[in-house]
Formats: structure tokens, C-alpha cells, sequence
């Protein structure tokens, strides 16, 4: 594990795709730079910005400033903030918003927002006309680190999340690290979960690192674009091998087959965000791999601890409302399970540890032996 090093120039991750290869631009107070990079890359094109009105209120005019100074049309698409968005209803509208700008296949769609805008806007591009190219503008960690790479783009479904989507990578990702100064910091905290699972499933001297620097990610120091870096690094690796998901890829998900599953059972709410469910998802996998000899019960305690370090939570109590919509019932929760993505002819398929840093993909897990665990942390006090 390097040292993080000091850039006046963004950092470059290259996303290695043969001819859909794209850059990742990580850099503070890169925003500004947008319009002229989008020249460059698509000259002519015309653009369309979707993003949500909280994010709308601190970067769009910033965006659209920098798009105009580059001499780039565009037309703004505001949805509402938050996981509900992601729904058929808010797909047709982004849809038919793109059709009346009269957005062309050789136009761009901006997605400027966090995972939900991205993961929307992902979705209407690769739709629309039968696919628009897109490019993504996190702003929020979890997206810089995660939603934004790697091509997956969709809504979510009454029956679970994620389930109703697309492969369609972007053609360009510029991730802004000052825009993370406006997050709330359970937003951030959030977003963080993602970051610590990059060294927990692949890189234990990260983890390590994570462990000494997680504060100074979080005040914004030089962690912060090192943490995100990494993290990006690790994704493009991984999804330059196995874009669609048909094996290695399924890693990247440790922790989400649970965490999935609780944010179902919250109703997609802010009671409960993306990250926090990964996080709890994470310290159930490797107490469950602990359960079943693969991983130590030290080296589970250690990802607990740290997660919660961080401020997430760790335990299924942590939750607002844990006694209700069926979180303190381990057969509805299997329930929602059984609708993960990684379900093949009805056999679950988690992904579990051997080690920080060593994870692994465990295909036809018996449901009772899950059944009986999620019992058991269901009883216990946390």
C-alpha cells in the first residue's frame, strides 16, 4: 500500500473496456473543467443534466456554467432526491423530459448527482433512442467511489432493488472531491461503507490504511482523493475482467445480498441509506463466514469495529424502527433475499471471507443455515 501522493493535476483511472474505454478524473475543483473536457471528447454534442433538487441547489448553475463557457447547449432535468426516485413513474418522466429536449444519439445525458441520479439517469440514457452515450458526475461519495463506475444503470422494483436495469458504461466520470464539502455527514458516513469495502473483500494493507486515515477522509485531507482513488482502481480492475457480472465481478457486492434485503424491508427510506446497508450487510457476511469456519471471529470483530468507528451502524438494531416492516422476522427477510440478482434457479449465492482482504463468491448456500442466523441476530441485543 503506497502513501498517498499529492496531485496539482487530477488523477487519471482508466476503466480498460477495448473501445467503450473511458477516464475516471479524480481532482478537486475539477467541476469547472467539465464543458471544456466534453468538447474535446464530443464535439457539437448537445447535453442534458439530470440531477435531483438538493444537488441542483449547490452545483447545477456551476455545471451549465461550465458547459456554456465551452460553447455546449444544455437543458436541465430535476428530479426528486432520494432512493424513491428510482421508480417506474420517475424513469418515464426522465424519458420523455430527454425526448422533448430532443436529446440525439450523439447528444450526452449529464448525470450529475449521487448513486440514484447516476443509476436513473444511466438507465434513460441507455433506453432512450436505443441508447444515448452518458457521462457521470458524482457528487457524492458513494457514487465517486462505486455507482458511478462500472456501467450499472437502473430502478428499483416493489419487489426488490436493482432489479429492473441495464449494462451501459459511460464515456466519461469526473469526480469533483470539494462537491463532497456540501454532503451531510451521514450522507458521507454512508458513502464511506463502500470505501472500506474495496480493502475488506480485495486489499487488506487498504483496510489497514483505512483503519489510520479514516478521520482525515472524512475532514476532506489528501486521504480523501488517495481513499477514492484506490477504490476506483480496485473497481476498473475488476470490471475490465468481468464487465456483465458473470463471476469475479459479483465480489464488488459483499455485503449487498443483506443489505439489499434490509433497504427492501425500510421501503427504499431514509431510514435506512445505501451504505448503512451495506455496512450492516458486511459485518453480517463475515460474522456468517465466521459462523461457518471460513473467516476468525477476531477478523469479523475488526470490520465490525471499524465500521463503527466510522459511525455506521454495525447491528440490525441499529436501524430506526428495527421491530417493524418485517426487519425482525427472519423469513421475511429471506423473502427479500431470495429476489437478489445472484439468485440462480432459486439457490442463494453470497459472497463471504476467508480473510480481510480475501473474499470469496459461495454459490448454493443452504437457506436454513441463513435462516438460523439472521435468528440469531435477530435475538440478540446488539
Amino acid at each position: 500500500m503506497t502513501a498517498p501522493l499529492k496531485h496539482s493535476e487530477p488523477v487519471v483511472v482508466d476503466v480498460a473496456l477495448g473501445e467503450r474505454t473511458y477516464d475516471i478524473l479524480i481532482g478537486r475543483d475539477i467541476l469547472a473543467s467539465l464543458g471544456e473536457r466534453i468538447a474535446r471528447l464530443r464535439p457539437g454534442a448537445r447535453t442534458a443534466i439530470v440531477t435531483d433538487r438538493n444537488v441542483a441547489r449547490y452545483w447545477l448553475e456551476k455545471t451549465e456554467a461550465s458547459l456554456a463557457a465551452a460553447g455546449i447547449a444544455s437543458s436541465r432535468i430535476i428530479a426528486d432526491e432520494g432512493e424513491g426516485s428510482k421508480s417506474y413513474a420517475t424513469l418515464e418522466w426522465v424519458c420523455e423530459a430527454l425526448i422533448a429536449a430532443k436529446i440525439e444519439r450523439n447528444d450526452l445525458v449529464i448525470a450529475l448527482g449521487g448513486g440514484v441520479v447516476g443509476d436513473l439517469a444511466g438507465f434513460a440514457a441507455a433506453i432512450v433512442r436505443r441508447g444515448v452515450d452518458f457521462v457521470q458526475v458524482p457528487t457524492s461519495l458513494l457514487a465517486q467511489v462505486d455507482s458511478s463506475v462500472g456501467g450499472k444503470t437502473g430502478i428499483n422494483s416493489p419487489k426488490g432493488k436493482n432489479l429492473i436495469g441495464a449494462f451501459h458504461q459511460p464515456v466519461l466520470v469526473v469526480a469533483d472531491t470539494a462537491v463532497l464539502d456540501t454532503l451531510p455527514p451521514r450522507q458521507f458516513r454512508s458513502g464511506y461503507a463502500e470505501v472500506a469495502k474495496y480493502g475488506v473483500l480485495g486489499d487488506e494493507a487498504f483496510f489497514g490504511w483505512l483503519e489510520q486515515n479514516h478521520a482525515d477522509i472524512a475532514r476532506g485531507g489528501s486521504a480523501r482523493e488517495h481513499a477514492i482513488a484506490t477504490s476506483c482502481r480496485a473497481k476498473a480492475a475488476i470490471v475490465a475482467r468481468d464487465e456483465r457480472e458473470t463471476g469475479e465481478r459479483a465480489l464488488l457486492n459483499l455485503g449487498h445480498t443483506f443489505g439489499h434485503a434490509l433497504e427492501a424491508a425500510t421501503g427504499f427510506s431514509d431510514r435506512l441509506f445505501h451504505g448503512e446497508g451495506v455496512a450492516i450487510g458486511m459485518v453480517l457476511a463475515a460474522e456468517f463466514s465466521a459462523e461457518l469456519g471460513m473467516i476468525s471471529r477476531q477478523d469479523a470483530a475488526r470490520i465490525a469495529r471499524h465500521l463503527a468507528e466510522a459511525g455506521l451502524p454495525t447491528h440490525l438494531q441499529d436501524i430506526a424502527g428495527f421491530a417493524q416492516e418485517g426487519l425482525a422476522d427472519a423469513d421475511a427477510l429471506m423473502a427479500l433475499m431470495a429476489q437478489d440478482k445472484k439468485v440462480k434457479r432459486g439457490r442463494l449465492t453470497f459472497i463471504l471471507l476467508e480473510a480481510i482482504g480475501r473474499a470469496v463468491i459461495a454459490p448454493n448456500v443452504e437457506p436454513p443455515l441463513v435462516r438460523d442466523f439472521l435468528k440469531a441476530k435477530l435475538a440478540s441485543k446488539g
